[in-house]
């Protein structure tokens, strides 16, 4: 059986990033430095196989066009949720997103991490 493993994104500041990924639930797997000179950090959600695995290069400058890409996280309750992040000082889109909610439509919000890649938050 083929097991997806893993996802790789380039950062310009690891130890800010792992902070904003620590704040959406993430652990801190392992850190270490890679033969070719990168500092990687393995980030792990309780539960999950699947890791993020943060890379950064000092001679690289990562740079991620808007809505490029993107990942996803199935939340029980997205507005609790949100409202924690909300309190650790992360900013939730789209303006208004909990008025979006009274019309039915899917429970769904995203923040962009400190290099711009975005993650959805899903109500599951």
């Amino acid at each position: 059986m083929i097991r997806f493993l893993h996802t790789r994104i380039r950062v310009h500041d690891i130890d800010r990033s792992v902070g904003f990924y620590r704040h959406l639930g993430y652990q801190l797997r392992e850190f270490k430095d890679s033969p070719q000179g990168n500092k990687l950090a393995f980030l792990e959600l309780p539960g999950n196989d699947v890791f993020l695995e943060l890379c950064h290069s000092p001679d690289y400058t990562a740079r991620c066009p808007e809505d490029l890409m993107h990942t996803c996280l199935g939340v029980p309750d997205v507005i609790a949720y949100c409202e924690k992040l909300e309190d650790a000082g992360i900013e939730i889109w789209p303006s208004g997103w909990r008025g979006k909610f009274a019309s039915g439509a899917r429970k769904m919000a995203f923040v962009t991490d400190p290099d711009g890649y975005e993650v959805e938050i899903l109500e599951n």
